[in-house]
């Protein structure tokens, strides 16, 4: 899995191409993520992702990449939060409540959670409660004390400040995902325990690229969740620890995403096949 390409459209967006290989096929997402559409009726992510015979190349699917991106980003958040979260972890929020904050909620609510949403927009969060099985936060600082936080914002101003996650808590960050986003200060990262999908996209594009770059954390302060996942690095380590996970998004876990589809195709009575 290559690194994921930016394409910058600034101030407006982004386009991003994003490749992986793995289980017998190969997948390209072209996606955009453009944060001003919603108010022009368009949806903030656009784009395709192509699924491959990775043994002799045929293209075998066609699907919309902002369904692929959503369960990916909702899969993740809520993996992230349980692995690191305190076992006796209660609440649950999330902060933003667009596709993909919906699909975080819907998520939390599938693994036996009732979520919290909270969003600028109070009637988009009512509409995304309703849909999850979930309900809207009294506030916004309701929400932000949960004890598993995902927040899926914009990312063009900070939502967790210096000193805002209490001892125990833990927040998945899924929307800085790109050059100039953020959805924590620098202070905070350098106070807490910090884990990542990938360092190497993160150190780059993600939350955690301004605290590199101002010296506040290194390669060695950051774990990757896989390694957690994979036993071999420590996850939470106390019940008073506060944990992070900043998410930037891999093409690895759309392939996944694209496969579980793929596979489940013929249960869709009424999909049309085409000849591609």
């Amino acid at each position: 899995m290559p690194p994921k390409v930016y394409v910058p459209a600034y101030p407006a967006g982004d386009f991003r191409a994003m490749p992986a290989l793995g289980n017998g096929h190969a997948l390209l997402k072209w996606v955009t993520s453009f944060p001003g559409n919603p108010a022009q009726g368009l949806p903030t992510v656009i784009g395709l992702a192509l699924l491959s015979n990775a043994n002799n190349g045929t293209l075998e699917a066609v699907f919309e990449a902002g369904a692929i991106t959503a369960l990916r980003t909702g899969a993740a958040a809520v993996l992230a939060a349980e692995t690191l979260g305190r076992p006796d972890a209660e609440s649950a929020a999330v902060i933003g409540a667009g596709i993909n904050g919906k699909a975080a909620a819907r998520t939390f609510a599938a693994r036996g959670h009732r979520p919290l949403l909270w969003d600028i927009d109070a009637k988009r969060a009512q509409a995304a409660a309703e849909a999850v099985g979930g309900e809207v936060a009294k506030s916004r600082d309701d929400a932000l004390a949960a004890d598993l936080l995902v927040t899926v914002t914009p990312g063009h101003e900070i939502v967790l400040a210096e000193a805002s996650l209490r001892a125990g808590q833990h927040a998945s960050l899924m929307g800085a995902d790109g050059p100039g986003k953020a959805e924590i200060a620098v202070e905070e990262l350098r106070r807490v325990r910090v884990f990542c999908d990938d360092w190497t996209q993160a150190s780059h594009n993600g939350d955690i690229v301004h605290a590199v770059e101002a010296g506040a954390i290194a390669r060695d302060d950051v774990t990757e969740l896989g390694a957690v996942l994979s036993g071999q690095a420590e996850g939470r380590r106390s019940a008073g620890e506060s944990t992070v996970f900043d998410s930037t998004g891999l093409a690895i876990q759309d392939l996944a995403i694209a496969l579980a589809a793929y596979e489940h195709a013929g249960r869709i009575t009424d999909l049309q096949e085409v000849e591609l």
